[in-house]
């Protein structure tokens, strides 16, 4: 699969900061020393992480070069580190594991989150926001075109329930604190959508394709998602876009 584009994910940077803003806003746990931002991105979350605990070692993970550059430049007093997260381990506890729009990509969650809750050190949280959108019109969309162009599908999976996240997590020894929030972002149109999810969603589904191939998934993508978002009055668009928010902190 190409490299993530670090200028196409930022696009809708206020957009895509906004849930990682909530979410750093919940860890609530001043000691903290260690922090790792487990899919960093471009850095948008780092920076969140770093403005919340400026002396705190923080170590921003992902396995695109190129968001691990733009990451670099914009924050040299952080560490950034390429790695499969799915596979990682800290040499040491960590007190913040932060992890904004990154797990979703990840498959067996049933495995992957109580191994993280085992990576925090004592009072330490796991701080996780993942987009709970794989039944919006965006999502089941795409699953259609490429079933009418006979494209493979998608592996990212759908999310586990809130109570199999729960009962994973307080298993660990963690108190968790779930919660589902909505936002509708303002859209100047059905084809700004797809900008929005070429960078993301779209990824897999277009990266296999040539340029034909692109243009005919596109052009139906786009035809479909202009019947499932209607114009408002003022001739925008609202997309809504919901989102799971986790954060567990071990009790001991």
């Amino acid at each position: 699969m190409q490299d993530w584009n670090p200028a196409l994910y930022l696009q809708f940077e206020a957009e895509r900061t906004r849930p990682a803003a909530e979410l750093a806003a919940r860890i609530n746990h001043p000691d903290a020393k260690t922090f790792t931002d487990l899919g960093c991105g471009p850095g948008n979350s780092t920076a969140l992480l770093h403005n919340l605990a400026p002396t705190a070692t923080i170590t921003g993970l992902d396995n695109s070069p190129a968001m691990l550059a733009k990451a670099a430049a914009a924050l040299p007093d952080c560490r950034f580190e390429e790695a499969d997260i799915a596979n990682w381990q800290p040499g040491v506890k960590q007190d913040v594991i932060f992890a904004n729009a990154s797990l979703q990509w990840i498959p067996n969650h049933k495995q992957v989150f109580p191994h993280l809750a085992s990576q925090l050190a004592a009072r330490g949280v796991l701080a996780v926001q993942m987009p709970d959108n794989w039944q919006e019109p965006t999502h089941s969309l795409m699953r259609q075109v490429a079933d009418e162009l006979g494209i493979s599908r998608s592996s990212r999976e759908a999310l586990l329930t809130a109570q199999e996240y729960y009962d994973l997590l307080a298993g660990s020894g963690c108190l968790v604190d779930i919660w589902r929030t909505t936002y509708f972002h303002v859209m100047p149109s059905a084809r700004a959508i797809i900008e929005w999810l070429s960078s993301t969603g779209l990824r897999p589904y277009l990266n296999g394709l040539d340029s034909i191939q692109q243009e005919a998934f596109l052009e139906r993508y786009h035809q479909l998602l202009q019947r499932a978002y209607r114009k408002q009055q003022d001739g925008n668009v609202l997309m809504p876009f919901p989102r799971l928010f986790i954060v567990a902190r071990k009790s001991t």
